[in-house]
């Protein structure tokens, strides 16, 4: 299960050093190439690791407290510990090198939702986004948002061009769309590519600064929904993210109840739009057909309806800069 996780936080550009008791195992990890690099001495491992540092431990139970005991004296100013609500000593152990941690807790969470939360109350950039762990960011994903952000001043919250990944980590399909928020009102079955959303920290606090823990699935599509009540969504004309398909993946095996909590998520937002948005909502579902998309499309072109935007961004060559296209 370790290995398996380290593979996959590597497939996603991280660097991963990990620690075990004997040097085979370490060394059996690296050359299959489920670490990046490793150690038999905590204190050597931990000094391989830039700060901030994020530690995982998997030890067998009757081992947290012996670990734990080695690992703290190691951790400095700015390191974070959080610990999913221990009932053995780890909490006694953590707290007598509280001091020396920016910050440190132990509570189970209520999900999904709430993890995240909890994660992003600690966070201060001015750029977010959250990806799920079988999902991918690509090498230039970060460098290429902060770029855009920089560029584009007035946007608050982008989206690259959905792709998949196969089990070989090869980008195997894209899906280029250009949707707005009548889209969305339109139907109950647009979706966005979570992975590849990223807003900014303004945007956050202006929609409550949390993702909602009633919805264990769909919480990311409720977040969309009040984003598109504050800002329109711009679409980055780059991949910036693909999305791994497995069998086991949780929108896959409880696809039923991500319909239900998406069709809530839905009806909620249409209930806090105007008539008018809603009006304009009827007529994008009438251009449902092929040749009412072409329509749409031509009137988008020639500007004759201007509140059917879907804004995209460019690179410009010329300039070197990323531009409103």
């Amino acid at each position: 299960m370790g290995a398996n996780m380290s593979r996959r936080w590597l497939s996603s550009g991280h660097t991963v050093f990990g620690y075990a008791r004997t040097k085979a195992t370490v060394d059996g990890l690296v050359s299959d190439g489920g670490l990046s690099g490793g150690s038999t001495s905590l204190s050597d491992l931990v000094a391989k690791l830039d700060q901030p540092r994020v530690l995982w431990l998997m030890v067998p139970a009757a081992s947290v407290d012996a670990t734990l005991e080695q690992l703290m004296p190691l951790l400095a100013s700015g390191d974070v510990v959080i610990d999913g609500g221990s009932s053995d000593g780890s909490v006694e152990i953590i707290k007598r090198y509280a001091d020396r941690l920016s910050y440190w807790v132990s509570e189970p969470d209520r999900g999904h939702a709430d993890a995240i939360n909890k994660g992003f109350a600690h966070t201060s950039g001015e750029i977010m986004a959250w990806i799920n762990s079988s999902d991918v960011y690509l090498p230039w994903t970060l460098r290429t948002v902060a770029a855009v952000f920089r560029d584009v001043p007035q946007a608050q919250w982008v989206m690259g061009v959905p792709s998949y990944l196969n089990n070989a980590h090869a980008v195997t399909n894209i899906h280029p769309t250009l949707r707005n928020r009548y889209d969305f009102l339109a139907s109950d079955r647009c979706t966005m590519q979570q992975e590849s959303v990223f807003w900014r920290r303004s945007l956050w606090d202006a929609c409550g600064a949390g993702l909602s823990a009633e919805f264990s699935l769909a919480c990311d599509h409720e977040l969309w929904m009040r984003f598109f009540e504050k800002a329109p969504l711009f679409h980055v004309d780059s991949l910036l993210a693909s999305f791994r398909p497995h069998l086991d993946g949780r929108g896959r095996v409880e696809g039923a109840e991500y319909r239900r909590e998406t069709r809530m998520t839905w009806e909620e937002h249409r209930r806090r739009a105007s008539s008018r948005d809603l009006r304009r909502a009827a007529a994008i579902r009438a251009c449902n057909s092929r040749m009412g998309r072409a329509a749409r499309m031509s009137l988008r072109a020639l500007g004759m309806a201007s509140w059917d935007s879907a804004p995209r961004i460019v690179f410009d060559h010329a300039v070197q800069r990323w531009t409103v296209g």
